[in-house]
């Protein structure tokens, strides 16, 4: 899968974050920024993305998947 596809994938779940993709063969980063993660456990961010993008991680076209997940302030706090 190339990174704007899931990219798309992850927007399409979440439409009201900032989603980046970067893609190294079949193992991608996914950083996404949204109101929606505040109050959230990294867990809880982490499920909420895997959900979105759960098909191609089960039949193997995602070999792997980093998840960095952040509220507006800790997006311009980092």
């Amino acid at each position: 899968m190339q990174a704007q596809e899931v990219e798309a994938m992850v927007k399409a779940g979440l439409p009201d974050c900032e989603i980046q993709v970067q893609a190294d063969g079949n193992h991608y980063l996914v950083v996404a920024v949204g109101d929606r993660f505040a109050g959230m456990s990294a867990v809880k961010k982490q499920q909420l993305i895997y959900g979105t993008v759960k098909e191609p991680l089960a039949d193997g076209r995602i070999h792997a998947l980093t998840i960095k997940a952040f509220t507006p302030d800790e997006w311009k706090s980092r």
